[in-house]
């Protein structure tokens, strides 16, 4: 500190230092690692559960004891609205129900992507 009170600063081009260049301090881009199925290898062979909800219905106990074959059930949903598709009880995706020779299908339409926290 000198007499008056002020700190001084030592002198950087005085002690063969060079300026600093800012845009050098900054994290330069990178190239975005490739990723490829073969990656996965190690998980092919976990089980998941996967289901492709139509709709929802609410009833009480006497009534589902009533239900028999030929039934109907009003779901919560209407005709050609998308279907939500879940792996692990986790939504993932929505789709369409389509037939596939003479069974039922699911193609996905929309692919839902989930914060990871």
């Amino acid at each position: 500190m000198s007499n008056d009170g002020k700190v001084q600063l030592p002198d950087l081009e005085a002690n063969g230092a060079l300026p600093i260049d800012p845009a050098a301090m900054m994290p330069q881009p990178s190239e975005p690692p490739s990723h490829s199925a073969a990656d996965l290898e190690a998980v092919f062979d976990v089980p998941v559960k996967v289901s492709a909800v139509l709709g929802r219905a609410r009833m009480e106990v006497s009534e589902l004891l009533k239900l028999g074959p030929g039934t109907v059930l009003e779901l919560d949903r209407k005709v050609g609205e998308a279907i939500d598709i879940y792996v692990n009880n986790r939504l993932v995706a929505r789709g369409e129900v389509v037939l596939v020779e003479d069974k039922l299908g699911v193609t996905m339409t929309e692919i839902i992507k989930a914060d990871r926290n």
